[in-house]
């Protein structure tokens, strides 16, 4: 199945582009979206464990993540990926004048897909939704051009 867009008109923020110049920029179409519960029941269907298994499992996942990733490990994840921690902090014209408390930025994550996501990205098709189709899907997703 491929992934629905439509074309929207922004504004060109090219180098040269004259004051009020727009282009038209591929927009996804959203096909809905999976509940965790879905997820989980999927998930279940699929393996031996029960739905709430697979949510005690998430859970527990996520709180690992949380505990690794707050002490600046990376964590790898088999096929989903790796996550791993970032930061940045504000410049200072020596080491002596550095202020962690003050300079430091709020932390971030990065997330690296593993192999099987990377190459799901190279087999996606997409297909333009008509103007009729525009009106009766209701929109889609706010997304940049490029962001998948």
């Amino acid at each position: 199945m491929a992934i629905k867009y439509k074309l929207v008109q922004r504004k060109d923020f090219s180098k040269d582009a004259p004051k009020d110049a727009k282009k038209y920029f591929a927009q996804i179409v959203s096909n809905g979206t999976v509940t965790f519960d879905e997820l989980c029941e999927g998930i279940a269907e699929e393996s031996a464990l029960t739905s709430g298994d697979v949510k005690g499992m998430i859970d527990r996942l996520t709180k690992a993540l949380v505990r690794h990733l707050k002490a600046g490990r990376n964590v790898q994840i088999g096929e989903l990926g790796n996550f791993r921690p970032t930061l940045g902090s504000k410049g200072a014209a020596s080491e002596k004048e550095f202020d962690a408390g003050t300079m430091m930025k709020k932390p971030g994550m990065m997330f690296t897909p593993g192999k099987a996501l990377q190459n799901m990205r190279t087999q996606i098709t997409f297909e333009r939704i008509s103007k009729k189709e525009e009106t009766t899907t209701g929109g889609g997703e706010e997304e940049r051009p490029g962001e998948l």
